[in-house]
């Protein structure tokens, strides 16, 4: 049985890394060195016979405009079957001298980091749920976190907001904002439904708002969901003011891989469709594109305002919405998660695929009354932020999840959530 560590604020720099890196050639080539041995290296290739039956296998069981079958009938809905999707997606994707060498470390009581650089036509792999050995998941054995482009990370303009120079400034909360023109039911409604005091992230703005270190300053938590003053000004006003982190829980609308144009990715705030912006308009509602977080107003304005200027990134974000780290899907990755570490973040934690509501676990697959996994998730990945080692603890709470999903095998312990969010760090 594989144990794992507490959560901790020492970061973990003395754990061997890898950056393991794929490329798409009608086969997928993948390569791996340690940067503590530039000897210990290595090489793989997946032949394109073995991965389309691997990848459509993933795909019929991720979650989709519909939800309902990924948590009844799909692969992700019970333990065996995520088990055996688990083990075909590590017979192809985890390359045999590299589990080799991961083997050799967890048989020294050695937890790695893997840096893994996927290509577009893997990027929605859950990584962590490889399955090297029925009994051992890939983040039993592993830190796992996403290495961001190369082009964006030293792109030249590109500022720097070390997590240790700004960690006691506030954290600026975006909570299921209303979008104009969509009620509460509809497809750009709300997320995490009606909001009690009591509730697992109301309870989680309240702690911060009594250190007074919440954004938009609440009287009572409650007040921070379902705002309809949240738009791309005031959001960047707070920024400019000076923020720890970025919470953005609510509505990503990304970009088809097909169109080539990851920079369409769409951010709903409270934004009518009279701001000014690239994306069109969506009845009263005008998105917040990626396109305006890179260029700002050029092109809009006879007196433009770079994108960074106006809403300067915090070192940490969290965009908890569906597909909101879609632009690894594309050759030219220009979607939200980059446009903020171009912004100037570190680490950005976002979703590889649609990620089911908790309303969607009660109706659909007859979750217990007291499961809230959504909302469970939002204060797992906030307190993950909060800490020194962000990776690491993302991962111990991956690690949570999987022990629970192998003990009690519900679907609210499935990763159909959980294993849908991964962190891109360019520490």
């Amino acid at each position: 049985m594989v144990t794992t560590e507490p959560v901790t604020d020492r970061p973990a720099v003395d754990r061997p890394t890898a950056l393991v890196r794929m490329a798409d050639a009608g086969d997928l080539y993948i390569s791996w060195r340690w940067t503590h041995d530039l000897s210990a290296r290595g090489v793989g290739l997946v032949p394109a016979a073995q991965l389309a039956p691997a990848l459509a296998a993933l795909e019929d069981a991720l979650p989709g405009e519909a939800p309902g079958p990924a948590l009844t009938t799909g692969a992700l809905a019970s333990y065996e079957s995520e088990l055996a999707l688990a083990e075909t997606l590590s017979r192809t994707f985890l390359p045999y001298g590299l589990a080799k060498q991961l083997y050799e470390l967890y048989r020294r009581g050695v937890r790695p980091h893997l840096r893994i650089q996927p290509s577009p036509r893997v990027a929605q792999v859950p990584w962590e749920l490889l399955a090297p050995d029925p009994g051992v998941r890939l983040v039993e054995i592993a830190d796992i976190s996403l290495l961001a482009p190369v082009s964006i990370v030293h792109a030249p303009a590109r500022p720097a907001r070390p997590w240790t120079a700004t960690r006691h400034l506030p954290v600026v909360g975006v909570l299921d904002p209303r979008v104009p023109g969509f009620r509460a039911d509809s497809a750009l409604g709300s997320v995490l439904g009606r909001m009690r005091a009591d509730a697992p992230v109301a309870r989680m703005v309240g702690r911060y708002a009594a250190e007074g270190r919440w954004w938009p300053a609440v009287a009572d938590p409650v007040e921070a969901f379902r705002r309809t003053d949240l738009d791309r000004d005031r959001l960047g006003a707070a920024l400019r003011e000076g923020a720890s982190r970025l919470l953005y829980v609510g509505h990503v609308t990304a970009a088809a891989p097909a169109s080539g144009q990851s920079e369409n990715a769409q951010l709903h705030l409270a934004c009518t469709a009279e701001t000014a912006g690239f994306a069109d308009p969506v009845r009263a509602h005008r998105p917040l594109s990626a396109k305006d977080l890179l260029l700002g107003t050029h092109g809009l304005a006879d007196d433009p305002e770079a994108g960074g200027t106006r809403w300067p990134i915090p070192s940490r974000v969290a965009l908890i919405a569906c597909e909101s780290g879609g632009d690894l899907r594309f050759g030219e990755a220009l979607g939200l998660a980059t446009a903020m570490i171009h912004g100037g973040a570190e680490t950005v934690t976002a979703g590889r695929w649609t990620l089911p509501t908790d309303l969607a676990f009660h109706r659909l697959a007859d979750a217990g009354p007291l499961a809230r996994p959504l909302q469970d998730a939002v204060c797992a990945i906030d307190a993950a932020h909060e800490r020194d080692d962000a990776v690491l603890a993302h991962g111990d709470w991956q690690r949570e999840r999987l022990a629970a999903w192998r003990e009690l095998r519900t679907v609210e312990h499935s990763p159909v959530l959980w294993g849908a969010f991964a962190t891109i760090s360019t520490v």
